[in-house]
């Protein structure tokens, strides 16, 4: 029982958390979207979870397509720049080569229009 309790006491503790935090996804978006698919809350702290969970989501996928990009990228100047000397700042560029296989691990299939292509 004395688990439980613990358990209770750092959930409240994140219930206290959430009621300050500012997701970098506007609650009144999360709110539409949740109305849109038929769900309905009146607590802002069911709401400011469900933005930290869309936030996290969204912060690996984008970390997972800056990866892709670095390793396309390292592989692009690791044979053009032999005469190059000196340490430079990297610069990363993402593209859909990047987020594509990205998102295909999240089970999301994306493709260019064919006008793009």
């Amino acid at each position: 029982m004395e688990s439980d309790n613990g358990a209770g006491h750092a959930l409240s503790d994140f219930l206290m958390q959430l009621e300050n935090y500012n997701s970098s996804i506007p609650e009144f978006v999360v709110a539409y979207y949740l109305n849109a698919s038929g769900f309905e809350s009146q607590d802002q702290r069911l709401i400011r979870l469900i933005a930290l969970a869309a936030q996290k989501y969204l912060s690996d996928i984008a970390n997972d397509a800056l990866q892709h990009c670095k390793m396309r990228t390292n592989s692009q100047v690791t044979q053009s720049s032999k005469n190059q000397k000196g340490p430079k700042e990297k610069k990363y560029v993402m593209t859909m080569d990047d987020l594509v296989p990205a998102l295909q691990e999240y089970g999301i299939t994306a493709k260019k229009p064919h006008y793009f292509v």
